[in-house]
């Protein structure tokens, strides 16, 4: 057995308890049933996660709006859905013993075109794939009554979300989605107070918080899911990400998650469009974040949680050391790894399978490369959905090619969805 700090219990600032330090990092799961909502393919899964022993649970991004999704099998909460299968998800995602918190998010331009909606964004700049950008639409520009409209639904998303037992929600302002598109000087080219300074570009964001926070409980969980930068030349910096953090400090924020990336540049894969030295190796993918969010804890008064690339027991202690000056961060996410071993926190607990290991990608193309990761993984995720065992070594080019045939069916079903409420 280990006594390592990620085996000790963590009090929140709303002052729950998560049992350990690790929580089980949001994954898009594109597991939703028809209507958009949950359904025993996803109390499956979560029912496994519970089991492992994770300390806090994040589902994938639900949507807070039915023509925004990052895929055609993603989950929506609406104020004016039923809930019930809502609080059957968070009971089995609770049935371990951990918390259980629903990541909520706007996709903004980051939309497929397959979809058939029109994508949206602080303003009508395109997201760029290279020769894949034409799997995504052209965005137009949101106008501030819409802005505000996505700031109400972000609080209905947190409010239905406590009705249904959740223990909290993370608002999603990474990975290049509609809060972090706002945060982007590259994305955000706005003159009204939602762009220019880092400030306007943070209004939304802080918004959104607030509208949350006002409309939960003082013992509901909020936390953010920030950019320690965005990887992308003239793009969030940390230094933006550590000034926005300062000021989430006085929004009773109960946890930061950082990580980084995009679309366009998905450092969260371990990839980015610049050069950067804690992306040059293997070994220094693991964690990839670790040394930003030590930074960043210097200035939080919440706890700070990074996400990034942790596959091995031993990485995960040492991300947890405080620094020279006694900071240092709170708790690990963790996503692809749970996704291989569900039962990682007990098997890590007992010094047991201490490394998770996966397919390695060595494409070339970086646009088919993250395809194809994120196939693999989600092929791990089905076959857990279905109560089967993990299947480590399946061919990518095979999961791609499966993924995309279960796109094309679940865009189908979302379209005759969308139809139907028109």
């Amino acid at each position: 057995m280990t006594n390592s700090l990620l085996f000790t219990p963590l009090e929140l600032p709303n002052g729950a308890v998560v049992p350990n330090r690790i929580c089980k990092a949001a994954m898009e799961e594109n597991l939703a049933e028809e209507g958009q909502l949950p359904g025993q393919a996803l109390f499956a899964l979560y029912e496994r996660w519970a089991k492992g022993g994770s300390g806090m649970i994040l589902t994938g991004n639900v949507m807070v709006a039915p023509d925004a999704l990052t895929g055609p099998g993603g989950v929506v909460l609406q104020k004016q859905t039923p809930i019930d299968r809502f609080a059957r998800w968070a009971e089995v995602g609770k049935s371990g013993g951990g918390q259980m918190w629903m990541q909520i998010n706007h996709p903004g331009r980051q939309v497929y075109k397959a979809m058939g909606e029109q994508a949206v964004s602080p303003s009508d700049v395109p997201v760029d794939l290279g020769k894949f950008s034409n799997m995504m639409g052209q965005p137009r520009a949101l106008t501030e009554p819409e802005i505000e409209a996505i700031i109400t639904r972000f609080a209905d998303t947190a409010q239905q979300a406590e009705r249904a037992g959740f223990d909290g929600v993370q608002i999603h302002a990474a990975h290049g989605y509609l809060v972090s598109q706002f945060l982007s000087p590259l994305v955000n080219q706005r003159t009204d107070k939602w762009g220019g300074s880092l400030e306007n570009r943070a209004r939304f964001l802080l918004s959104i918080v607030d509208a949350v926070r006002a409309r939960v409980g003082p013992a509901f969980g909020v936390g953010v899911k920030l950019n320690s930068a965005d990887f992308q030349k003239g793009g969030f910096s940390f230094e933006d990400a550590r000034q926005v953090v300062e000021w989430l400090n006085d929004k009773a924020l109960d946890c930061v998650e950082l990580s980084g990336g995009s679309y366009e540049s998905p450092a969260m894969q371990g990839t980015t469009s610049e050069d950067s030295p804690e992306q040059t190796s293997t070994e220094k993918r693991e964690a990839y974040f670790v040394k930003f969010a030590r930074d960043i804890a210097h200035v939080a008064k919440m706890p700070i949680m990074v996400t990034g690339g942790i596959t091995r027991l031993d990485v995960a202690k040492d991300a947890l050391e405080k620094d020279a000056a006694g900071f240092g961060v709170a708790m690990l996410g963790i996503a692809r790894a749970l996704a291989f071993d569900p039962d990682l926190p007990h098997n890590w607990e007992a010094g047991e399978n201490t490394e998770v290991v996966w397919p390695e990608i060595t494409w070339k193309s970086g646009a088919l490369k993250g395809l194809a990761t994120m196939s693999v993984t989600k092929a791990q995720l089905e076959r857990i959905s279905q109560g089967k065992d993990v299947k480590p070594n399946v061919s990518p080019l095979g999961a791609l090619l499966a993924d995309q045939f279960r796109t094309a069916r679940r865009t189908k079903r979302y379209k005759k969805w969308r139809a139907k409420a028109a």
